[in-house]
């Protein structure tokens, strides 16, 4: 599977940003689906993740009740709605597909998107 990331940017503290992956393929419905991120001078940090058929999602504990990860299978896209953006979620955004299990949290992926820049001013 192929994936593409965007709708990063740059927004003030408090401010809203939806973040879109569309995937390539045939089969996106058989991938648990995830968003991890990257901040200047840190290491890989999942933030996001959501099962096969959507109902069971799993969040980083500081951007819980803040962000929202969703998919639509037949669009093959996940999504991750982010809102009250601190200066601390700035980080590079990489959307991830896992083939394997029902793991829903980690950094360990099969197949990664290029990135997204997200940038939150205070």
């Amino acid at each position: 599977v192929q994936l593409q990331a965007f709708g990063g940017g740059t927004v003030q503290a408090g401010g809203s940003l939806r973040l879109s992956c569309a995937a390539s393929g045939r089969t996106f419905s058989s991938y648990i689906m995830g968003w991890i991120r990257q901040a200047p001078g840190k290491e890989r940090e999942f933030v996001a993740a959501i099962s096969r058929s959507g109902g069971g999602t799993a969040y980083l504990d500081s951007v819980k009740g803040r962000f929202t990860i969703s998919r639509d299978n037949a669009k093959k896209t996940v999504y991750l709605q982010m809102n009250n953006l601190k200066p601390e979620d700035t980080a590079v955004y990489y959307c991830a597909a896992r083939a394997d299990g029902s793991r829903l949290s980690g950094i360990n992926w099969n197949y990664w998107g290029q990135g997204t820049q997200v940038t939150v001013s205070s």
